[in-house]
């Protein structure tokens, strides 16, 4: 006779509509489809999606992203870093001073850059565990410690608070393309060649692509994302950090590291400010005090987006990548789209308040509260 099994009561069915809400990465798929199909509704003739444009969303979107990794993952840990904007600021000042004013060379003053922003993050990190105190008011703190002092470093030692000269500074380094080359080449010349992708018809770069190379900022970001998804979800390191960010108590008599976790995440939170900012100042050819204003709120809001829970243990790499990608594409489309640029801060608030209330959801339906 045919065993019956009967269904336990206690046992909470979820839906296979439920199931795929409950995937970090469905907002972000949703937003990222939402948001290209607009664009190539109202300004595929503008050039967005030439191959300039497409350069130019992808380079603003591949700055969110690198902060969105390290962002990411502390919220996947159950942390916040506010300092992110500032140690941008700080870092790419840091260069310069190394760099430019005490004429170091620039190999040795990124690498001293890297460990004295990396020491800082797992000072925030340390911080939080040994006091107890909430994230946010720590790494508030370090927000406006880390701002001023990159205000007045500059201002004490050159009387201003934008140093150049980093790009000449920079000459014939053997570290700096990595942050600020550009790959492929050969392979977008060929393309120009072939009619794939626009080139100048007149000038001295006549008959060269618009779009030469693939920039390191981008080159970083696709790295930094790859990385952070195989830790998070091919390694028992990335358990440990949802189980840090999910019940840090529980984790504890499992035998997780916790605190290790912890601090390690606002490392990696710093490190990837710090890959952004020496990019950007290898980009610019110079360092301002002003570098990264408010990119710690856009890297949170991206990992919101990107299906990740405020109250941690949850979320995704790829899918704050995506949410970064909106990010880009919104920012950069709108100008193409001819709207008013300041619009997008009003985009910022809707999309940041849409996610909220979905990821809320999403965690009643994960907690099976009602």
């Amino acid at each position: 006779m045919a065993e019956t099994i009967q269904s336990d009561e206690r046992v909470k069915e979820i839906s296979s509509f439920r199931q795929a809400l409950i995937r970090p990465e469905l907002g972000g798929i949703v937003g990222t489809v939402a948001v290209f199909t607009l664009f190539l509704l109202f300004a595929f003739d503008s050039g967005m999606f030439a191959s300039q444009g497409v350069l130019n969303w992808s380079v603003v979107s591949a700055q969110f992203m690198i902060i969105a990794v390290g962002a990411c993952l502390l919220m996947i840990a159950g942390e916040f870093d506010l300092s992110v904007g500032s140690m941008i600021g700080f870092a790419g000042m840091m260069i310069a001073v190394f760099g430019v004013v005490l004429g170091w060379p620039m190999w040795i003053a990124i690498i001293v850059t890297f460990v004295i922003c990396c020491l800082l993050g797992a000072l925030n990190g340390w911080i939080v565990i040994k006091t107890g105190l909430p994230s946010f008011i720590v790494t508030l703190a370090f927000l406006f410690i880390l701002r001023g002092f990159t205000i007045y470093i500059p201002q004490t030692i050159e009387r201003k608070t934008i140093i150049g000269g980093i790009r000449d500074a920079a000459e014939g380094d053997w570290l700096a393309p990595l942050f600020g080359g550009t790959i492929g080449k050969p392979v977008f010349q060929w393309l120009g060649d072939a009619g794939v992708i626009s080139v100048f018809e007149r000038g001295a770069r006549e008959g060269q692509p618009v779009v030469d190379g693939i920039p390191m900022l981008i080159v970083w970001a696709i790295v930094l994302i790859s990385l952070g998804h195989i830790l998070l979800t091919r390694t028992q390191f990335g358990n440990w950090i949802f189980a840090s960010g999910g019940d840090p108590e529980a984790a504890r008599n499992s035998g997780v590291p916790v605190n290790k976790v912890k601090i390690l995440m606002f490392t990696l939170t710093a490190f990837c400010a710090t890959v952004l900012a020496v990019c950007q100042v290898m980009e610019f050819g110079s360092a301002g005090a002003d570098r990264g204003l408010l990119k710690e709120f856009e890297a949170i809001i991206a990992v919101v987006i990107g299906g990740a829970l405020l109250t941690g243990g949850y979320g995704s790499v790829l899918g704050a990548a995506l949410g970064a990608l909106i990010f880009g594409v919104v920012q950069q489309g709108l100008f193409f789209a001819g709207v008013e640029s300041s619009l997008f801060r009003v985009f910022l608030g809707v999309i940041l308040l849409f996610a909220v209330i979905l990821n809320t959801y999403i965690r009643r339906i994960i907690t099976g509260e009602r």
